[in-house]
């Protein structure tokens, strides 16, 4: 079961995510929404390596080799002597080679980070509009509706404002304020 709860500042959220650690809640299961970029440990910590740089410098290399190829393997597929020249020319491979390069590293770079995003989402996630707004969303996976029920009230007393859930059916999630309960299908 995911959840998503809703603050209105940073040290609420904060308080909450340490509240879920004290109570045994595991940090993997634990994801913060924001519409600022936080570095990693502010709330959460995933403790993940990003390896989209080594994408980058794959797709650079493999560029690199293609554009020496297409160079090296045009000149020595039509021959064409001049003077006392060499039949490959390495100043206009070099050229090919590394406009190759560096197109092949931006589109690896692009893939890299599409693919660090999780674009486009595989399965249906939790978002609230307020977290674009400037809200903070903490999402909690939990294996079992106990577990949930027990984090809420934990979150309940750090401050959260509203809560969403999704219990694995591919209907809209419900969203819960404090002072009720909304279908998010009816929300225009």
């Amino acid at each position: 079961m995911e959840t998503l709860w809703i603050f209105s500042n940073l040290e609420s959220a904060a308080r909450a995510v340490e509240s879920l650690v004290k109570a045994g809640f595991d940090e993997k299961e634990i994801t913060s929404l924001t519409s600022v970029a936080y570095p990693d440990g502010v709330l959460v910590t995933t403790g993940k390596r990003s390896w989209f740089q080594w994408l980058a410098l794959a797709g650079g290399i493999v560029g690199a080799a293609a554009g020496f190829l297409l160079a090296a393997g045009t000149a020595a597929l039509y021959p064409v002597q001049t003077g006392d020249k060499p039949i490959i020319a390495y100043y206009p491979a070099g050229i090919i080679t590394f406009e190759l390069a560096m197109l092949f590293a931006m589109l690896g770079t692009v893939t890299g980070m599409f693919l660090e995003m999780k674009l486009p989402p595989r399965e249906k996630r939790l978002y609230d509009p307020a977290i674009s707004e400037g809200c903070i969303g903490i999402s909690l996976t939990t294996a079992s509706e106990d577990d949930s029920l027990r984090a809420g009230e934990l979150l309940k007393k750090s401050g959260a404002l509203s809560w969403t859930y999704l219990c694995g059916t591919p209907v809209a999630p419900v969203r819960k304020t404090l002072e009720g309960t909304r279908d998010a299908r009816n929300d225009g």
